[in-house]
C-alpha cells in the first residue's frame, strides 16, 4: 500500500479495466459480498466485546484474495460506493472488518463503511480518506477509534502532494518504534489497528493490518499482503523484519452504543 503515491493513483485510475473487472459482481451501487458479510455479522454480533468480533470477522476472510484498486471513482469520475468481501487491499480489508463488527446487519453496515471510509459518510471521491493518516484523523474525530499510547511519541511530518487532484496535505503523526511495539505488544488487543509509517516524507504510511494473538500468546498481524497475494496471519516480529519497518501507529476500535445495547 503507497497511498498517496501508487495507491492513490491506482485507485483514481479505475478505467475501462476496472470496469470491466467488477462490472460482473457489481450493480450500480457496487456490491459484491453483503451475503457473505451479512453471515459474518450474524455470527458474530453476540460477541460482547469489539475485539473478539473484529477477531471472528476477519479470521473469515483469511484466504481471501488480494486486489488494489477496488474503489471507483476519481476527480472527473463519479464515486461509487463500493462493498466486496471477495479481494481486499490493506485498508479495504481493515475497514470491511470494523464496519462489521460495529453492526448488527447489512443496512447499518453499509451506514458504518460509509462513515469509515468518508468524511461525514459523503460517498464523493474528493470526501474519501485517501491518505490513512487523514483516515485515522477523521475515524479518532468521529469516535470509531482511539489512539493507543505505548509510550513518548516520535513527532514525524509528512508532506503530501499526490495526486494533485487533492492539493498539498500535512500531517504530522505521533508514532512509536518498533522496539516499543514489541517491548508493548501485552497491552494490545486483538483488532487493534496497527499503521505502518513510509520512511519517505512524501508518504506517510505504506501498510495496515489488525493486531491478532494466536492460541499460544504469539503476537501476529492479520492483513492483505500485496506480496502473499491474500489475506493471512503473519508473525508480526517476521513482519516487521522483513520490511525494515521502524515506526508504527496504533488505533482501538470503539463500541458503538448501538451495538452494545442490541
Amino acid at each position: 500500500m503507497r497511498f498517496a503515491d501508487s495507491a492513490l493513483t491506482r485507485r483514481q485510475t479505475m478505467t475501462a479495466l476496472a470496469g470491466a473487472a467488477l462490472c460482473p459482481l457489481l450493480s450500480s451501487r457496487g456490491f459484491a459480498g453483503e451475503r457473505a458479510i451479512a453471515g459474518l455479522i450474524e455470527r458474530a454480533r453476540d460477541l460482547p466485546a469489539i475485539s473478539a468480533r473484529m477477531s471472528s470477522i476477519s479470521r473469515g476472510l483469511l484466504g481471501h484474495r488480494y486486489q488494489a484498486n477496488t474503489l471507483i471513482g476519481g476527480p472527473k469520475r463519479p464515486e461509487v460506493f463500493v462493498v466486496r468481501d471477495d479481494r481486499f487491499d490493506c485498508v479495504t480489508f481493515c475497514e470491511t472488518v470494523l464496519a462489521a463488527a460495529r453492526s448488527r446487519d447489512i443496512a447499518s453496515f453499509e451506514i458504518n463503511l460509509k462513515a469509515i471510509r468518508y468524511r461525514d459518510g459523503v460517498v464523493a471521491w474528493r470526501e474519501r480518506n485517501h491518505d490513512f493518516a487523514a483516515w485515522c484523523a477523521r475515524n479518532v474525530a468521529g469516535g470509531v477509534c482511539e489512539p493507543i499510547g505505548l509510550g513518548p511519541p516520535t513527532d514525524l511530518r509528512k508532506v503530501l502532494d499526490a495526486p494533485r487532484a487533492l492539493g498539498r496535505r500535512i500531517y504530522d503523526i505521533a508514532a512509536v518504534s518498533r522496539a516499543t511495539l514489541m517491548a508493548k505488544q501485552g497491552t494490545l488487543r486483538d483488532g487493534d489497528i496497527v499503521g505502518f509509517v513510509s520512511e519517505r516524507r512524501t508518504l506517510d504510511y505504506y501498510h495496515t493490518g489488525l493486531v491478532m494473538f494466536g492460541s499460544k500468546g504469539e503476537f501476529m498481524l492479520r492483513h492483505a499482503s500485496e506480496s502473499r497475494g491474500r489475506v493471512l496471519d503473519q508473525p508480526m516480529q517476521q513482519f516487521l523484519a522483513a520490511n525494515r519497518v521502524r515506526y508504527v501507529t496504533l488505533l482501538r476500535p470503539h463500541e458503538q452504543e448501538e451495538t452494545k445495547k442490541s
